[in-house]
């Protein structure tokens, strides 16, 4: 048998455990593995959950049974608590369903990581010091630097600098970030695609700069770690005007753009519909996706949330692992 798919229940109160309900019951979880709380997936709507406790065990769970993998140290108590409501027993229950979902893939008993929302002040009230999905796996891992990507259909952005103010997140913009960010997007691409991958580098700046007029990072920084780029065989171009350079991509002048900031890269894509975006983390040692949004506490527990991200994240993942082993399954044999 292959090794599953691990998914993250991510906060209990939050959309992630009903979007994970539906793309079950929509029939795109046959490989994967719940790691979570059974109790809070029921309450979400799976009709049946089999809980087992090894990643072996998937392939004797009955047809219909949503297979929930036991994550220790989860509150009994995640079941009762009111939808919608930032909480430190669930943002303790996702960091700890994150660490073992790692735990499991460092052992061989999984083929990727695909993680349902978790809300940020729920880590932070739980006194997890991570802000988000992101820091938290590149700590788990012990990867040297990661960055972010959304992608869907149209377009593929790499973040420089991600959970940061916009003030201190200017302040990160720096050669060495923007040069890390690039070799690992050139990295990455070629898991997904022959040949180097076009990257696009977005400015900082209205129009880039204009030359030094409305800022000189694109002069100081940006242009000259596109040049260190290009010099060790990465088809990196740029910095162009932030507000065409996305435009130009789906028009396939570009595989990928490098944004600067948060904002700047991700509005473009989830004003493209959040319910085809993926985010994918770059530069760890194993495939990760999610959906592109997050626990959307006001209609958590509404039955509205709509699954659609989730899906595209199971797919990505299943692509992204087929492409990095060749169609091989990863497999192992001792447990976290």
């Amino acid at each position: 048998m292959t090794a599953p798919l691990l998914v993250t229940m991510g906060d209990a109160v939050g959309i992630g455990p009903e979007i994970i309900v539906k793309a079950f019951l929509a029939g795109q979880l046959g490989d994967a593995l719940v790691l979570g709380d059974a109790a809070v997936l029921r309450r979400a709507g799976a009709p049946m959950t089999a809980v087992v406790d090894h990643p072996a065990d998937l392939a004797a769970v009955p047809p219909g049974c949503l297979a929930v993998l036991a994550v220790p140290g989860l509150s009994p108590g995640l079941a009762k608590l009111p939808w919608g409501r930032v909480d430190a027993l669930c943002g303790a229950a996702a960091a700890r369903c994150i660490e073992a979902a790692v735990a499991w893939l460092q052992a061989g008993q999984g083929a990727a990581i695909v993680t349902a929302p978790i809300h940020k002040q729920a880590l932070a009230a739980a006194g997890v010091p991570y802000p988000g999905h992101t820091e938290m796996l590149q700590a788990l891992a012990r990867a040297p630097a990661v960055r972010m990507m959304l992608a869907n259909e149209e377009l593929r952005v790499v973040l420089v600098t991600i959970h940061q103010s916009l003030r201190s997140a200017i302040d990160a913009v720096s050669f060495d970030a923007v040069l890390h960010t690039l070799r690992i997007t050139h990295a990455a691409a070629a898991s997904w695609q022959p040949g180097p991958a076009r990257i696009g580098v977005a400015g900082l700046n209205p129009h880039a700069g204009e030359g030094g007029l409305f800022g000189t990072e694109e002069r100081d920084i940006i242009a000259p770690a596109i040049a260190a780029a290009r010099a060790e065989g990465i088809d990196a171009t740029g910095p162009f005007a932030p507000d065409t350079v996305f435009m130009r991509a789906r028009r396939c002048e570009f595989d990928v753009v490098v944004a600067m900031t948060h904002d700047h890269g991700l509005i473009p894509v989830k004003y493209l519909g959040v319910e085809q975006g993926v985010n994918v983390t770059l530069g760890l040692p194993f495939v990760r996706t999610s959906p592109d949004h997050g626990t959307a506490f006001d209609i958590a527990g509404t039955g509205l949330a709509d699954p659609a991200s989730l899906m595209a994240a199971l797919r990505m993942a299943r692509r992204l692992v087929a492409d990095t082993t060749g169609g091989r399954a990863i497999q192992g044999a001792s447990g976290p």
